[in-house]
């Protein structure tokens, strides 16, 4: 870190999961996120990061000791920047709306996973944090190498492969029909259109307005320069049209109700404010 422009980078990291065995080592409470805060700086050797995210909601601790303790790290020049992950979409209204009313640091990001494979966020969570004004970083997003045509034909990672040891903790993410058929689905479109899956993946999310970013993992160089070109690059419009076509979740009535609703509204309305649709 001392080698490199710190101005020049831009550093994310988290609290709230175990970060040892101890039952004082885990949760979104004030001595975890300010003990995290302060190990991370220490082994990033920084003063500083730049986006410090809380890993997973905290069912115990009250949000507004939350919000408070990232309040005041960004106070004291520790955070620049805060913001969640994995929360449903009630939380990060609530989250807000604490912050409002107290006076502390909003939330500026959310880290999801989100995908072809995982659409589901697009019922609540997106729609929340859109109003939030929160931004949506997406990880994973080639479903763990599902999404890129390497298990081709498979229905399950190989014994003893990280793929199989992340099924085994997170269960299956993305080792079940749906992720079998987007697969297909992926494949499908790059064979017609002759883009790389990977790249398929990674540029459907990146043409969505609220996504601010995607998070993804490397192993080479060679892997580093492929999957970040899509960053520079946008998906033709029939291309992204028909993978958003073909990978869409159903709608349960609600959300197809008030669709319905908001286009009597918007037909009578001069003015359309793109931000407040449903997606």
């Amino acid at each position: 870190m001392r080698e490199l422009n710190r101005d020049g980078i831009i550093i994310a990291s988290k609290c709230s999961l175990p970060s040892g065995p101890a039952h004082t080592q885990f949760g979104a409470n004030r001595k975890q996120i300010i003990s995290s805060c302060e190990k991370s700086l220490k082994r990033l050797k920084t003063d500083y990061i730049d986006l410090y995210h809380v890993h997973v909601p905290d069912p115990i601790s009250p949000f507004e000791e939350t919000f408070r303790a990232l309040d005041d790290l960004v106070r004291q020049g520790k955070v620049r920047y805060t913001g969640s992950s994995m929360f449903f979409g009630w939380q990060l209204t609530k989250a807000q709306g604490i912050s409002a009313t107290c006076r502390l640091e909003r939330m500026v990001a959310g880290q999801y996973i989100y995908s072809l494979i995982h659409r589901e966020l697009e019922r609540e969570t997106i729609p929340a944090a859109i109003d939030a004004g929160i931004g949506i970083t997406c990880f994973i997003p080639l479903g763990g190498g599902l999404l890129t045509g390497k298990y081709r034909g498979q229905k399950k990672p190989d014994k003893g492969s990280r793929a199989s040891f992340r099924t085994d903790v997170d269960g299956p993410r993305f080792w079940h029909p749906r992720g079998y058929k987007t697969a297909e689905i992926v494949e499908d479109v790059s064979r017609k259109s002759g883009i790389p899956m990977a790249k398929l993946a990674i540029g459907w999310p990146l043409g969505r307005k609220f996504v601010t970013s995607v998070i993804i993992g490397v192993k080479t160089i060679d892997q580093l320069e492929q999957n970040i070109e899509p960053a520079d690059w946008d998906l033709p419009e029939d291309v992204w049209t028909e993978l958003e076509e073909r990978t869409r979740p159903e709608q349960e009535y609600m959300t197809w109700y008030n669709k319905f609703n908001y286009d009597r509204f918007f037909t009578a309305s001069e003015f359309h404010n793109e931000e407040v649709e449903l997606l």
